[in-house]
């Protein structure tokens, strides 16, 4: 296990999409392994594979306030949404320095494959909620601040460059 570096923005794999995981295979547990480490290091509330430079759908969420509980998740997808949204100021490591307001659904419902490879079902709620959805952008390659209108993230983006 050990902490990874984080791909620096506007990496272009930052902007491609994550292959599908076809299996959970012991170098898949290591790879999450060192995904919690590195999301302990920042510290965080989770961590998506593309981030790290490994473009597989792998996520790690841990809201939890004594930590030590992350969620491995492989191929997450959500299956239901919230109506009632939750604004959070969202950051990323891959653009240090800067942060936004973005509002999602407060709780979701997603559907992934877990540490043992089986089928799993999680419900969401709150920061985890706000977190797995950013990490299933990730996967997608979205950023954060793609959910800003264009003046925000134009000037978030002019704020990361002159911070650099």
């Amino acid at each position: 296990m050990s902490v990874r570096t984080c791909l620096p923005w506007p990496d272009k794999r930052l902007r491609t999409k994550a292959e599908k995981v076809p299996e959970i295979t012991d170098e898949i547990r290591a790879i999450w392994n060192d995904m919690i480490d590195t999301m302990e290091a920042m510290p965080g509330v989770g961590l998506a594979a593309p981030q790290i430079g490994v473009m597989l759908r792998l996520a790690v969420v841990d809201g939890s306030t004594q930590r030590g509980r992350a969620v491995r998740l492989a191929n997450p997808e959500i299956l239901h949404s919230s109506v009632e949204l939750r604004e959070h100021d969202e950051a990323s490591p891959n653009l240090p320095g800067v942060s936004a307001k973005v509002k999602r659904p407060r709780a979701v419902t997603v559907k992934f494959l877990n540490e043992q490879g089986q089928i799993d079902r999680r419900d969401f709620v709150g920061i985890e909620a706000t977190s797995v959805q950013h990490q299933i952008d990730h996967l997608n390659g979205r950023m954060y601040f793609d959910r800003l209108s264009k003046v925000k993230r134009d000037m978030l983006l002019r704020k990361a460059k002159k911070n650099a």
